[in-house]
């Protein structure tokens, strides 16, 4: 019966008909594309294709979590193509899927007991306190607040995602390996662009007043790489290579140690380009807190070694562009931006000390521009992110803000001298040091606020527990093995 009625409906498909239906979807594409362009043809990409992938990203989260890091590190590269479609909102409609799939595992597993932590905790209060802000009677602007909450609250909430999806040290490697390698390539373009120049769509971006007075400094372009601007591009640079000194100490066969300090040099090497005063400590501190934590001759040594090398290149002389940023960084009194942005925050005290809950979320920036352009925090600009928490939220939220930070440190440093299995030890020094130099690198930059490392901070901050609750269970799982062999 079943096998006649597929005939009959083969059967109904005539070439007439066939040409027919084949016709009609070439006249709406056509049509499609006249009036809307490359639009239409990306709208079409996401109805064929973004079902179904949106479909695996909740039902396979693993898959989701890779496509979610990558994302984020090349959202930016792919928005300077100039492409007519809210980008950010595909971002956000990700993020949104992730947590779907988050409370679709909770509602089946109900595992609630690995996000019971002091760090869960304060982040909980972190968004909560954001959220309230809706509320704040000084705000100019509720708009303002709205725009901000999007990306402050949903990508904090990816934290609670890695938590839930991260189960094994397998997967954790292949998200290692897949930040090195999306490091790799963003450094090698840079180094292309320092050598070879910009691409025909990078320089129209850069055909502006202002984008050449920032970032055309002594007849010399800072580079951004893949990134929105050099700032975020130098803090991932930083980030990646204290990544793979980290890992320098855990991988055992020679090439691999040969290619990851390979990569610790490129990266450094790169993060020159970008002409970022604020990242340029930020290895140096990562490499001290090492030496603390890690302490040993061979660490000792290496950083010893290190240091002579830092104040080699302090104070040498030079004329090149890259280094004479460098040694700037070192030398903040010279520094007439550092002398311009103490002059700012000395003129915002008095306010912060007026408003303890702030001016509102997103009074300052794009958002205080748009929403808010005649207030006076609008055109006030931060220049860290500190600055910015304590202008937006008050020193409540500043005091919220820095306790958090301090937690994840703590409790960070307190599972890394927990931990027994020597990799899973490794992970979480790497994601101490990370979380420690970004404290240092938010307060002359904001560096916690742009793509990727607004993502992959939360992912930094969940493989802190992660390890202590991966090594946690390795030991449940040797005690009980030899519980058993003791039996038999």
């Amino acid at each position: 019966m079943e096998a006649s009625s597929k005939l009959s409906l083969i059967d109904k498909i005539t070439p007439v008909r066939l040409l027919i239906a084949l016709s009609l979807v070439s006249v709406f594409c056509l049509l499609g594309t006249w009036y809307l362009g490359m639009n239409f043809i990306l709208m079409a990409i996401i109805v064929v294709i973004g079902i179904p992938f949106s479909i695996a990203i909740v039902v396979y989260p693993k898959f989701g979590v890779l496509v979610l890091l990558v994302s984020a590190y090349l959202i930016m590269w792919v928005m300077r193509f100039n492409f007519d479609f809210p980008l950010g909102t595909l971002m956000d409609g990700l993020e949104l899927l992730l947590i779907i799939g988050f409370f679709i595992h909770q509602k089946i597993h109900r595992d609630w007991a690995i996000l019971k932590n002091p760090i869960t905790f304060m982040i909980l209060i972190w968004i909560g306190y954001n959220i309230l802000q809706a509320f704040n009677p000084v705000a100019e602007s509720k708009l303002a607040w709205l725009y901000t909450i999007r990306s402050v609250a949903i990508v904090m909430l990816t934290y609670f995602i890695f938590m839930v999806q991260i189960k094994s040290v397998a997967f954790i490697r292949l998200i290692f390996k897949v930040w090195i390698g999306l490091s790799l390539f963003a450094a090698l373009y840079a180094f292309k662009q320092e050598y070879f120049g910009f691409f025909a769509f990078e320089e129209r971006s850069l055909d502006s007043p202002l984008m050449r007075e920032l970032l055309f400094i002594g007849g010399h372009w800072r580079k951004f790489s893949i990134f929105s601007d050099p700032v975020a591009f130098s803090y991932n640079m930083v980030v990646s290579a204290i990544l793979c000194l980290v890992l320098v100490l855990s991988v055992k066969k020679t090439y691999k140690k040969a290619i990851l300090i390979f990569l610790v040099g490129f990266f450094l090497l790169n993060m020159l380009y970008s002409g970022t005063r604020g990242a340029n400590p930020l290895f140096p501190a990562a490499v001290f807190m090492l030496a603390i934590l890690k302490f040993n001759y061979k660490v000792l040594g290496f950083s010893l070694l290190g240091l002579v090398f830092l104040v080699f290149l302090i104070f040498m002389p030079s004329s090149n562009q890259n280094i004479l940023r460098f040694q700037s960084a070192f030398r903040p009194s010279d520094d007439a931006s550092f002398n311009v942005r103490k002059i700012n925050q000395k003129r915002i005290q008095p306010f912060i000390q007026q408003h303890p809950f702030g001016g509102g979320l997103g009074a300052t920036g794009t958002w205080g521009v748009r929403f808010a352009p005649n207030s006076y925090l609008a055109h006030f600009p931060p220049d860290s992110g500190y600055v910015r928490v304590a202008v937006e939220l008050g020193y409540v939220g500043l005091f919220i803000f820095c306790t958090l930070i301090f937690i994840i440190l703590r409790t960070g440093i307190r599972n890394y001298f927990t931990i027994k299995d020597p990799e899973l030890k490794n992970y979480c020094l790497a994601m101490v040091l990370i979380v420690f130099a970004l404290g240092i690198g938010n307060y002359p930059q904001e560096a916690l606020v742009q793509f990727p490392v607004s993502v992959y901070f939360y992912l930094i901050v969940a493989l802190i527990n992660i390890t202590l609750i991966l090594d946690k269970q390795k030991e449940k799982s040797k005690l009980l093995a030899e519980n058993s062999n003791g039996i038999h």
